[in-house]
């Protein structure tokens, strides 16, 4: 071996500290700023995150990790996986690389999913018979010695060729037998001349993430890998091999990578304790480094240091060397707990990203010198796990004694037709009515305002009068549209689980703790550290203000639980279950305080629902279960004439499509308009007979698609599903919008509703 790993993280956030990369990259998108200038932010973010992780201590510091959008597309512009239709725009390098990501002109976006079960989205790869994989782009080669010139030596990550491949989809018009994997054998040929440049650069080390393999895996996907990694791993003339796996157990893949000549493994030992006992035996493993991921990359609780120390033990005997850290990219966590201003007590419980790269180090110290090496910090560690053990805020006996009264009638409705009976009675909806998913452009003046009264510059009463006038000014804008069924628009609402959080006893949110999802947005996941109780009314106000505006019926607007849970930072000392169903029984409350003031339509949104599917099938029955009992608890206290209608977005639904179905909601939107409307095959397969609104223009892209091409996604729609169970809408929320574009989108998707109207026979 070159060098030993020692103490390191898999990755680290990138958006910056004060989310520099997300000012940079829409203000460039707006014309306000160079490419130059925003290469140049970059160029600092990049160099002050590797200067501050060496500063910190690492012996490995992970770089390549940087990236203007999203790693999955990094990887597809480096390997020249590049769509013609993209090509042919006739834009520089990184123009094409953002309508690749964003939609250019009328070329739309690659489709963008989610990044495993976390809230990360990623832009799904289009790999076709004629995709010519080469070394396209060599920035990982760049930013190496970019790092080098700055002082420090990094261990380029990139994402793993068998990963990249099982992520991507085949290309439009591609022959059915054809598969993305299918074109590994050249792909590796490209990913060789890759670490042959590293190599020739001075690169001792090469990190290749593999989570896809903490799924379940086929025997000729595992197969593929190995054949994969003896290729790689034989390169006469190369970087020594860590290959990661995280989000799971790496199960098989385990004793698969064992076998091949690459030089180290990470295994992701938070997400799966139990997965320390699968590395006992494995053969090879005495010849490799194991990496051993023992600090939780994707929640913000301090790691128990002796408890992690004890199982680092446990490996020293089962490895060539043993090396310490995340259990994944810290890319998942915000950047330093230092920087917010909030209960000292619980504060002291929490880790993020900087902290937890001091216990990297701190294990990795023991490790190396002993216990006594770090007693005081073991001491620290040690008092913030009894503290928060001990707390009694983190209990409330009457959330307890309330769910242990449930029984099952609580979480069902009445038949469905009948339902649907009297609510169209009631709404009297035309067929394909039109809508929106909930929220309205957020304009400078709405943040603000929201920003001036947080600070006290100004008063409840004034603040709320402001609120007020947004809601007027989006209520007659929908009206003028010519929307049926409208929204309020959430101008009091900073984030869809924030909000929510910010209401409830047992959350906590902090100032700074940002989180990219994807690009340049970014969230604030609030903090679930104790029993979840619903102290008042959250949304009432809000939705009666708008009902009082319009004859026609608005939207209540809720979070689900699981989604709350989802894009929150859960309490890790009880079961998920018992977290959602505490969650769920505050949403209840608000569900039931809507319609007592005369809200007859709800929707409670579970984007989420598919996010949280654990990666093993296994899993799946125990999570859908109580993901679904949960929304059920949460919507089953109103009335037949009450709509339910929920929200999933950008995920594979396969594998959730039952659960769909049990969830009970009256109207189910979906995203729907990057894939083409695909998704109704999968819920005409297991029977779907509820309302639904697939989406028919993407939101999270600039461009204004025509009346023409959302009546083209209508028609296709409307083959699969019977008009009077159709709505019309946006495939998500337009919170991050502008109202230069969704007006004329808004009055397209009317256009588009009443042209497929007149088609009804």
């Amino acid at each position: 071996m070159t060098g030993k790993i020692g103490s390191t993280a898999l990755g680290y956030p990138r958006i910056g500290p004060k989310r520099e990369l997300k000012r940079a990259l829409e203000s460039y998108w707006a014309d306000r700023s160079t490419e130059a200038e925003l290469r140049e932010t970059a160029r600092e973010l990049r160099i002050d995150t590797w200067r501050q992780l060496r500063d910190a201590g690492l012996d490995s510091v992970p770089g390549n990790t940087f990236s203007y959008y999203d790693q999955v597309l990094d990887t597809a512009v480096t390997f020249g996986a590049v769509p013609p239709r993209y090509a042919e725009l006739g834009l520089g390098p990184l123009d094409t690389y953002f309508a690749m990501a964003r939609g250019a002109s009328a070329v739309p976006p690659l489709e963008m999913t989610k990044w495993f079960d976390t809230n990360y989205h990623y832009l799904v790869p289009e790999i076709g018979p004629d995709t010519r994989f080469s070394l396209a782009d060599r920035t990982p080669v760049e930013q190496y010695r970019e790092a080098l010139e700055a002082g420090v030596t990094t261990r380029p990550v990139l994402v793993g060729p068998l990963t990249f491949l099982l992520l991507a989809k085949p290309a439009p018009g591609a022959p059915e037998p054809f598969r993305p994997l299918d074109k590994l054998p050249e792909l590796l040929d490209a990913y060789a001349e890759l670490l042959r440049e590293l190599h020739r650069a001075g690169a001792e080390w090469v990190q290749l993430d593999e989570p896809a393999f903490a799924a379940d895996r086929t025997p000729e996907q595992l197969q593929a890998l190995g054949d994969a990694y003896r290729q790689l791993g034989g390169l006469s003339a190369r970087p020594e091999l860590l290959v990661a796996g995280y989000f799971g157990d790496f199960g098989e893949a385990l004793r698969v990578l064992a076998a091949t000549p690459v030089e180290a493994i990470g295994a992701d030992l938070v997400t799966e304790p139990s997965a320390v006992d699968s590395l006992s035996g494995v053969p090879g493993l005495r010849d490799k480094t194991l990496v051993a991921g023992l600090v939780d990359g994707r929640n913000v609780w301090r790691t128990d240091l002796d408890r992690a120390l004890t199982t680092a033990a446990t490996l020293l005997g089962l490895a060539g060397e043993v090396a310490v850290s995340t259990s994944c990219s810290l890319l998942h966590v915000p950047y330093d707990v230092e920087t917010e201003d909030i209960d000292p007590q619980i504060k002291s419980w929490l880790a993020f990203a900087a902290q937890k790269v001091r216990e990297v180090v701190v294990l990795g110290r023991a490790l190396k010198e002993g216990r006594d090496s770090v007693a005081d910090e073991l001491d620290a560690a040690r008092a913030a796990i009894a503290d928060r053990a001990g707390a009694a805020r983190v209990r409330n006996n009457r959330v307890r004694a309330r769910l242990d009264s449930l029984r099952p009638e609580h979480s069902q409705r009445g038949d469905y037709r009948k339902r649907r009976e009297a609510q169209q009675k009631s709404l009297k909806l035309p067929p394909l009515p039109t809508t929106t998913i909930g929220s309205f452009p957020q304009t400078s003046d709405v943040r603000k305002a929201r920003a001036a009264f947080r600070a006290g510059r100004i008063d409840r009463a004034s603040y709320h009068q402001r609120m007020r006038d947004e809601i007027r000014r989006v209520v007659e804008l929908q009206e003028a549209i010519g929307l049926d069924v409208l929204v309020h628009g959430e101008p009091e609402r900073n984030d869809m689980v924030q909000y929510f959080a910010e209401h409830l006893d047992g959350f906590i949110s902090t100032a700074n703790g940002w989180v990219q999802s994807y690009g340049s947005r970014c969230v604030r996941p609030p903090i679930l550290y104790g029993d979840v109780f619903r102290p008042a009314p959250m949304t009432v106000e809000w939705a009666t203000c708008a009902q009082k505006l319009t004859a026609k019926p608005v939207k209540g607007m809720l979070t689900g639980p699981v989604t709350i849970l989802a894009w929150s930072f859960v309490r890790d000392d009880q079961p998920l279950a018992d977290t959602a169903a505490q969650v769920a029984m505050a949403i209840r409350d608000e569900v039931q305080d809507l319609e007592a003031a005369g809200i007859r339509v709800i929707q409670v949104d579970e984007p989420a629902l598919r996010e949280l599917l654990p990666l093993r099938a296994a899993q799946h029955g125990p999570y859908l279960r109580w993901a679904v009992s949960a929304f059920r608890l949460a919507t089953s206290g109103v009335a037949d004439s009450t709509q339910i209608h929920t929200h999933l977005c950008y995920s594979e639904f396969g594998d959730v499509i039952d659960a769909i179905v049990a969830l009970d909601a009256d109207v189910t939107s979906i995203e729907a308009a990057r894939s083409r409307m695909e998704v109704l095959d999968d819920l005409n397969a297991v029977g779907f007979a509820r309302g639904v609104g697939p989406g028919v223009y993407d939101i999270h892209s600039p461009r204004v698609p025509d009346a023409a091409e959302m009546t083209d996604l209508l028609r296709a729609a409307l083959r699969s599903v019977p008009a009077d169970r159709l709505w019309v809408n946006p495939d998500c929320g337009l919170k991050t919008r502008g109202y230069a574009e969704v007006e004329p989108a808004l009055e397209n998707l009317v256009s588009a509703a009443r042209a497929a109207r007149r088609d009804l026979p």
